[in-house]
């Protein structure tokens, strides 16, 4: 009993370290980055499962600078380069993380509505997808931090639906295991493609925003004044480094069911979000069915609140708003304004002709593409004594930072010259 005791004590204390870590990674995996993942292993089996191990470190280590800065400079992301840096770089950042945050809002909502349409065929997607939006914008208004904080926390379990999937079908164990340790490469423009949305949905500049701010917010509330040292720099590396592993425990299995059950059962392309849902019901069974999509609705409730709360953070803090999910919509209008009009025209996405898929894809290789930059800048304020004192970038944080932005770099670089090049008939 007293072990018992003992090692129930030891999970309810680490389950209250955890917080902005978890959320961040499990907000990671939202229907962008379900039907990103669903597609490479519905077009390539399981050749790309080996990117699930390989951005696990790459994703904590960039996670964990922009933890440090927010709980270093009690600032965030915005703050601290209005603060320190060139009007310039300020602005360069808004022009490259604004489109594809709307985009990814856009198409969560709108993956979100397909898949509540085929759970209750008779009622339409944009009816689905207005009611989300309405429950959201509620939700985001009406509740207080620290509510919308446990919310999320709690919301994170869902993504556990992913990992029974698997298993409700027959699996080669051995053949997993290979494609998971051993990386295999295509230098095709399909593959590269999806290699690009890949790195892009696992490492989003949105969640380099939102880590750093919910860093700020967390030791707002637990203390109106606190000195950060080691004991706080640990408990926050613990909590990202369990949020990342979580994340890309996920996506390993999103992409193992749909490389196994979808790939095998050849179906190489998924032009909607409910087709990754509704392909698995007569492979693997209703039950596999079932949990996907309801697996793609809670995490649409998750990184929703996540995107438009990065994006308003970013505004409010270039230009000085009072700011904050603890204020009332009084107390921060413009905050909560930024926040309507994102999930507003997000919403509006859905009547532009674009397939949910297709959307929550490009807005992947968007990331791909204005990750890299921001890279470079979080780089640059994590190796800045004037900023972080004695809380610079250790040596392997600087390696894997460094890894992570020629990585991207590479890969964007390299799907440039595939597409320039391309010969093929459209």
């Amino acid at each position: 009993m007293n072990r018992r005791k003992k090692f129930s004590y030891k999970i309810l204390r680490f389950w209250k370290i955890l917080g902005p870590g978890l959320v961040t990674g499990a907000s990671d995996d939202d229907p962008s980055g379900i039907a990103t993942y669903s597609q490479a292993g519905a077009a390539f089996g399981l050749n790309t499962l080996w990117t699930a191990l390989i951005t696990f470190p790459l994703m904590a280590s960039i996670q964990e600078m922009c933890a440090r800065i927010g709980l270093v400079t009690s600032q965030g992301l915005t703050g601290t380069l209005k603060k320190n840096y060139h009007r310039s770089v300020l602005y360069l950042m808004l022009l490259f993380s604004f489109p594809a945050i709307i985009l990814n809002i856009g198409a969560d909502i709108a993956g979100m509505g397909a898949v509540g349409n085929l759970l209750f065929p008779s009622i339409p997607a944009t009816y689905f997808s207005v009611l989300f939006t309405i429950i959201l914008l509620v939700s985001i208004i009406c509740f207080p931090y620290f509510k919308i904080a446990s919310i999320l926390k709690y919301l994170c379990i869902v993504l556990l639906v992913y990992l029974i999937v698997p298993f409700l079908s027959h699996q080669n164990w051995g053949q997993v295991l290979k494609a998971a340790f051993i990386p295999s490469f295509s230098f095709d423009k399909n593959f590269v493609s999806i290699l690009v949305a890949i790195l892009g949905t696992t490492i989003s500049p949105y969640l380099f925003f939102w880590q750093a701010t919910m860093e700020v917010e967390e030791m707002k509330h637990r203390k109106k004044h606190i000195i950060v040292n080691k004991r706080i720099i640990n408990n926050m590396e613990k909590d990202v480094d369990f949020g990342m592993l979580f994340s890309n425990l996920v996506m390993f299995f999103i992409i193992l069911t749909t490389g196994t059950v979808l790939f095998n059962g050849g179906i190489h392309k998924i032009d909607t979000v409910e087709q990754a849902a509704e392909a698995l019901k007569p492979l693997a069974g209703n039950s596999a069915y079932f949990l996907f999509a309801i697996g793609v609705i809670g995490t649409g409730l998750l990184a929703i609140p996540v995107l438009s709360g990065s994006l308003s953070y970013i505004f409010s803090e270039a230009f000085g708003w009072k700011e904050g999910l603890d204020k009332k919509f009084h107390e921060a209008r413009p905050f909560y304004s930024i926040i309507a009009i994102s999930l507003i025209t997000g919403l509006s996405l859905n009547y532009i002709g674009i397939s949910p898929v297709q959307a929550l894809i490009y807005s992947a290789i968007l990331y791909g593409f204005t990750a890299p930059v921001l890279l470079a800048i979080i780089l640059h304020i994590c190796n800045n004594k004037k900023v972080m004192g004695e809380y610079t970038n250790s040596k392997t944080s600087n390696i894997l930072g460094f890894l992570t932005l020629l990585l991207m770099t590479a890969t964007a670089l390299v799907l440039v010259y595939l597409q320039l090049t391309d010969n093929s008939d459209p």
